[in-house]
């Protein structure tokens, strides 16, 4: 994108985030932020900051922190740059979501969309290790988990913003 996605202004929101945080205090009763650094932000929220790594910029270090931080057992994790999966989406994940599993993740025709399921606690040592040594790729761990997968035939809702001309298009479909 070129500059950091959190921040890009979307609809009536200052920002992206803002945006996410928003809609999904509509469906859940805690909605954390995970981040980096969350003096970036100039809003109020439930900040969980990554632990402090060299310079790495996967969704690991968050993993980490959030299950440092939460006594959950299983959290349902989305990306800020998913900005269309809706409730319907959510749902639909939550209730497929079984005791015995380690993530329950979405996917489509184009793949699996790792930052848009549940990933339980069970998993909080193999994040421990991949943060260890910098092994980032969470496609491995979910084929390498006791996976569910929820499959969607619609495409649309998990458009990622990950360049401009797809968030300008985000910004005309809002």
């Amino acid at each position: 994108m070129g500059e950091d996605k959190s921040l890009l202004p979307f609809g009536t929101f200052k920002t992206l985030t803002q945006f996410q945080l928003h809609r999904l205090q509509k469906i859940f009763k805690k909605v954390y932020i995970s981040c980096k650094n969350a003096d970036k932000f100039d809003f109020e929220a439930e900040f969980i900051e990554d632990v402090k790594t060299d310079n790495i910029f996967a969704p690991t270090a968050g993993f980490v922190a959030m299950f440092e931080k939460l006594q959950e057992d299983r959290v349902f994790v989305i990306s800020v740059d998913t900005p269309f999966v809706g409730k319907e989406e959510i749902v639909k994940i939550l209730e497929k979501d079984l005791p015995h599993a380690e993530t329950t993740i979405a996917q489509t025709a184009c793949g699996i969309q790792p930052m848009c399921g549940i990933y339980h606690r069970s998993l909080q040592n193999k994040f421990i290790t991949m943060l260890e040594t910098n092994y980032h790729k969470l496609g491995f761990l979910i084929k390498d988990s006791k996976t569910t997968y929820v499959k969607f035939e619609n495409e649309e809702p998990f458009l990622n913003l990950n360049h401009p001309h797809e968030y300008k298009e985000a910004l005309k479909l809002i």
